[in-house]
């Protein structure tokens, strides 16, 4: 079975196709960082969405995702823009985490896996 890479890295791909399957690295958003929850959400799912295209995939198919935010307090804040976005019927099995991120401008932080 193949494995395809998209935006490879010295320490990761961004996206890994094996198979069927489309592993998606964690997402933070790039030009809302420092911003609040909910553009920060909006922009890290609009890059999972061109993420999941390259692949031939789209959220209608997500597995699992796991999401991780800074501070549970914004859980509601962050969820409004994801319940928005995802597939209504087509929702994945989720985790939501609370955790320190890589850097403190970061408050979201989002991973998924898909199906072809």
């Amino acid at each position: 079975m193949t494995i395809q890479r998209f935006e490879t890295g010295p320490r990761m791909s961004q996206v890994v196709v094996h198979g069927d399957t489309v592993y998606l690295a964690g997402i933070v958003a790039n030009k809302t960082a420092g911003e609040s929850v909910t553009k920060q959400t909006e922009e890290i799912l609009s890059i999972i969405d061109g993420h999941l295209a390259k692949a031939g995939t789209d959220k209608s198919k997500l597995l699992t995702t796991t999401i991780y935010i800074t501070d549970m307090k914004t859980f509601a804040e962050m969820n409004a823009v994801w319940d928005g976005w995802v597939s209504a019927g087509n929702t994945p099995a989720r985790a939501t985490v609370e955790a320190k991120l890589a850097a403190p401008q970061y408050n979201v932080e989002i991973m998924v896996t898909a199906a072809k």
